[in-house]
């Protein structure tokens, strides 16, 4: 199968938007066609919503691939295009779970931020946060832009129960982040184990998009390799 039917859909996590993907996307294009689905971070079902209409935008097999609270979201899909499924340390809840109780279920990092919803409702990562818990490894110029591109969160993403996850019915990789202090590697091994996906474990941060893309870009092409071309 040659790489223009293959579509490739990145879905960004919360405090963030597409330009996460930014170091993925140029290299990824000689693989396929590459979307990023952008997110209004206002309810799970608003940013399901938003994924189906962009898979809607794309032809051919996808390979789905989510950052951190975007794995509950591909995680609900139903668009038969998707035949592979990637997590970039991303969050796994299953049926009946909400991805606060994943998000919460171990110890939190010593460095982890205090999350809180504002006056507004809305729930922001504290500045400090990108350089401290969010993307240590970053640099200077890398994490002036995580800043000041981030997006809020509202607290109904992740207080609602998911339904069915589609990973129990498409292969699954997982970038397994053992630095990363936002999703503490031991509930990254806990929800990779349980989805039965393919782990690839790296001594990286909570955005390896940003600081690492090359492992991202590996992963998403052995998925396309694996399950799309065989």
């Amino acid at each position: 199968m040659s790489g223009d039917k293959v579509s490739i859909v990145l879905v960004h996590g919360a405090w963030a938007d597409g330009s996460s993907w930014a170091k993925v996307i140029g290299p990824l294009t000689d693989s396929g066609k590459v979307v990023a689905a952008p997110l209004p971070l206002t309810t799970l079902a608003d940013d399901i919503a938003a994924v189906e209409r962009t898979l809607e935008r794309v032809s051919g097999p996808v390979v789905l691939a989510g950052h951190a609270y975007a794995g509950a979201v591909i995680a609900a899909a139903r668009n038969e295009k998707v035949k592979a499924l990637v997590y970039v340390t991303a969050l796994a809840p299953d049926e009946g779970e909400t991805v606060a109780e994943v998000f919460y279920r171990g110890t939190p990092h010593p460095l982890a931020p205090k999350l809180a919803p504002d006056q507004h409702g809305l729930i922001y990562l504290p500045d400090e946060a990108f350089a401290t818990a969010f993307a240590q490894n970053a640099s200077a110029d890398e994490l002036a832009v995580l800043r000041a591109v981030q997006r809020p969160l509202s607290p109904a993403c992740i207080s609602v129960p998911v339904s069915r996850p589609l990973w129990k019915d498409r292969p699954a990789w997982f970038l397994l982040a053992e630095q990363d202090r936002m999703i503490v590697r031991e509930t990254q091994h806990f929800m990779a184990e349980r989805m039965g996906a393919r782990v690839r474990s790296h001594p990286v941060d909570h955005a390896p998009m940003v600081t690492a893309p090359g492992l991202v870009v590996d992963l998403i092409r052995e998925a396309i390799a694996d399950t799309i071309r065989g």
